[in-house]
């Protein structure tokens, strides 16, 4: 993969972990969780937004 491939797919990562961190701000969850989620988004990028797309907690707007 050339270095211009590699950037555009690690902003887009950066653009969906933002996201993701903002929804998990937003959601329901304990304060604990919050953070727990949010570190786990933050320390593994891409495996972290995967576990936290189909197992973390939904935000208060999709209920």
């Amino acid at each position: 993969m050339d270095s211009g491939m590699s950037g555009i797919l690690g902003l887009l990562v950066l653009i969906a972990d933002i996201w993701a961190i903002v929804n998990i701000v937003k959601s329901g969850a304990t304060a604990g969780m919050k953070i727990l989620w949010v570190l786990l988004v933050l320390i593994l990028p891409v495996i972290g937004l995967l576990i936290w797309f189909f197992f973390g907690p939904k935000s208060m707007a999709a209920r």
